[in-house]
């Protein structure tokens, strides 16, 4: 189990996180590309995908709200002063750059799905609301982590390409700012598990609705959004070891909300639901 986490020690890192990481400003960035048609074909698909993604970060505070009706302070500073600020500008700035590739703007989906509001509603309840908290905290940490694989592979791969104003003025600062966001959600799940806030039958049903509900990220439960996700893994080539990648992916919950499970590096359910989607996007693309 990893050291002991306080409230404290997670205030201070979002302040940190507010003070040395501000949003990345559009005009900071080098918009010249070298050979926008082969960017284009060999990562349109996969930054298409990720500025959706980044851009839905107001519908995911509405469905906080929504979650979490009593959040804390901490939460709310990290999401409504670091976590969205940051976020909507990596959207801005990877649609520009799809646009700069000839391809059309993204569309992202921001209204709040029905499971959220129902979810939302037994929320009221303080022990429902304590688990909604942990699957937050660990849907976070799952995202994040996609986010720093994916930016890790585009980097080099726009390097190797000669697109060094992409990877040093787009791909780098934003990734520099998601291994924060991951911390974040790491600790906060972890501090919420250590505290002994969660009764055994809370721990019990967080693990069976995580079952049920994991998705990967940006998918929100669509099968064209998973076939998407599915390009995505392939063209950034973590296709050829997804037992890998599932352990990168799933380790924090693994360790927290997994841990009676001895042996366990990741849950079953994450490598499931890539195998899922890499069939998915076999069988229809990306779903143009």
């Amino acid at each position: 189990m990893a050291d002991q986490v306080s409230q404290e020690r997670i205030r201070e890192h979002v302040v940190r996180l507010g003070e040395q990481h501000p949003p990345i400003a559009l005009d900071s960035v080098d918009r010249r590309v070298r050979d926008p048609r082969a960017v284009a074909a060999r990562y349109g698909h996969v930054i298409d995908y990720l500025a959706r993604v980044e851009l839905e970060v107001d519908r995911n505070v509405l469905e906080l709200l929504v979650l979490l009706p009593d959040v804390s302070e901490v939460d709310r500073m990290f999401y409504a002063d670091v976590w969205q600020p940051q976020e909507i500008q990596h959207g801005l700035i990877l649609d520009r750059l799809q646009q700069d590739l000839g391809r059309p703007a993204t569309t992202p989906e921001l209204d709040v799905s029905m499971k959220m509001k129902v979810m939302g509603a037994l929320a009221h309840f303080s022990s429902i609301q304590d688990i909604a908290r942990l699957l937050y905290y660990l849907t976070g940490a799952s995202t994040e982590r996609q986010a720093v694989l994916a930016y890790n592979v585009i980097h080099e791969g726009m390097m190797g390409m000669g697109e060094g104003a992409i990877a040093e003025t787009i791909i780098a600062p934003i990734r520099r700012q998601e291994p924060g966001h991951f911390a974040f959600y790491r600790m906060s799940a972890t501090e919420l598990v250590q505290s002994g806030a969660l009764r055994p039958w809370q721990l019990y049903l967080a693990r069976v609705l995580r079952e049920k509900t994991y998705n990967l990220v940006g998918t929100n439960g669509q099968d064209r959004y998973k076939a998407q996700i599915g390009g995505v893994v392939s063209a950034l080539g973590f296709d050829a070891d997804l037992v890998k990648y599932a352990r990168e992916v799933g380790r924090i919950e693994a360790q927290l909300l997994w841990a009676h499970e001895q042996g366990m590096e990741f849950p079953p359910y994450v490598l499931a639901a890539l195998r899922e989607s890499i069939d998915l996007y076999r069988e229809r693309g990306f779903g143009d």
